[in-house]
């Protein structure tokens, strides 16, 4: 350093051509421009200052999730806040109903319990406090597991179906222990809801409106149909080969969270509008409908008992 700052000093009163002749051999790989970074990098060093934060501790209830002790409120419906295990706020719409069959899928087959509050959503009872704590989307249905300590909230059809699956279907009876099956529902749950019900609901929606606009309708209304060919697709086997029953799983595949996320909107294709000439398209996704609404389970999960008092 003591060379550096006598070479500089020096170097003031020389011109650039008679600097160069006087570098050092020595300092030759080195330049001015250069010099400058490092320089600024040995001072900056001066000025930095670790910086230490507490350790954010989990908490020690609900498996680490930091919850609020609480998620309920005074204007709560006691039956919510007072519920035991598990408890679904629902109305019995396509999305509603997903849930509830299931929850009638594991009652046969393992007895559980659970209990449900119905909601009426033309209320907008879904957009009051108590409820968006629960679901801050305002969109029925949501599932609350007071099993759990704080009781835990889920969200979402496909998001509650995978939560009821992996907590209280040991078993396997409605998913597959298999990862490349289990992927193969998780598609299915998915490519429903993310496409065929928001295409289906937006043709329901445009269509109950006043005010008709015929390129809204047609469009969610052709995309619907798209879907609808997407199914009978891998139902048929176009291109596997081998027909199916349900759409995931090995060989003619098994009734699954695929068929939970998807039959309940598919089989109100009536309502929404289309003929029995544009279905018959679609023989394969027909049997499977049947063949899905012949389970006692479903028919309770959209029976009398979810409906509105």
């Amino acid at each position: 350093m003591y060379i550096m700052r006598s070479f500089l000093a020096a170097s003031s009163s020389l011109s650039s051509t008679s600097l160069c002749a006087h570098i050092p051999r020595r300092l030759v790989r080195f330049s001015l421009t250069p010099l400058q970074p490092q320089l600024r990098h040995f001072t900056s060093k001066k000025t930095i200052h670790k910086q230490t934060h507490p350790t954010r501790q989990p908490s020690k209830k609900g498996k680490g999730i930091n919850m609020s002790q609480s998620i309920y409120i005074d204007e709560t419906p006691a039956d919510v806040k007072n519920a035991k295990g598990l408890h679904l706020v629902t109305q019995s719409t396509p999305n509603g109903q997903k849930v509830q069959i299931l929850l009638e899928e594991l009652k046969d087959k393992y007895g559980l319990q659970f209990t449900t509050t119905v909601i009426d959503i033309s209320t907008n009872e879904q957009k009051k406090e108590w409820f968006l704590r629960l679901n801050p989307n305002g969109r029925i249905p949501v599932l609350i597991d007071n099993n759990q300590s704080p009781p835990f909230p889920v969200f979402e059809t496909s998001a509650i179906l995978l939560y009821l699956v992996r907590n209280y279907d040991p078993d396997h009876h409605f998913r597959f222990k298999d990862e490349l099956q289990t992927s193969q529902a998780e598609q299915w749950l998915i490519f429903w809801h993310g496409s065929g019900a928001p295409y289906q609901g937006n043709t329901n929606f445009f269509r109950r409106q006043a005010e008709q606009i015929p390129f809204a309708i047609n469009r969610f209304r052709n995309e619907t149909l798209r879907v609808y060919e997407v199914l009978e697709i891998q139902l048929s086997g176009r291109y596997t080969g081998v027909e199916r029953e349900y759409l995931a799983g090995n060989g003619k595949g098994r009734y699954s969270v695929a068929e939970l996320g998807t039959w309940p909107w598919v089989k109100g294709w009536k309502n929404t509008g289309f003929t029995d000439e544009e279905l018959a398209k679609f023989p394969h996704l027909l049997r499977w409908i049947d063949r899905v609404a012949a389970r006692e389970a479903v028919q309770r999960g959209i029976g009398e008992a979810y409906q509105k008092k």
